[in-house]
């Protein structure tokens, strides 16, 4: 499944949050990141997130389509990280 992740985290944990997403997903945004999970690896993500942030402040949603193919994405200006995986 393509999964898109966006935040909106306390200023105290979003280096925990963004470097904990980049090992699990493409950093694409300021507070987004996307790509493919497996819906094992979206549980992890989701354990692992609700480690590090306070629900009572915190907000992550989780958009997810079963394709990225589902998606039409439209970029204005310049691109902040590529979403490429190809080395």
């Amino acid at each position: 499944m393509y999964v898109l992740i966006v935040y909106d985290i306390g200023e105290e944990r979003v280096v925990k949050v963004c470097k904990y997403l980049r090992q699990h997903l493409n950093w694409v945004q300021n507070s987004v990141f996307e790509g493919e999970l497996t819906v094992a690896q979206l549980e992890k993500v989701k354990i692992g997130l609700k480690k590090i942030i306070n629900p009572d402040y915190d907000s992550v949603i989780f958009y997810i389509a079963s394709d990225e193919k589902w998606l039409n994405k439209h970029k204005l200006g310049r691109e902040k990280s590529s979403t490429n995986n190809l080395i």
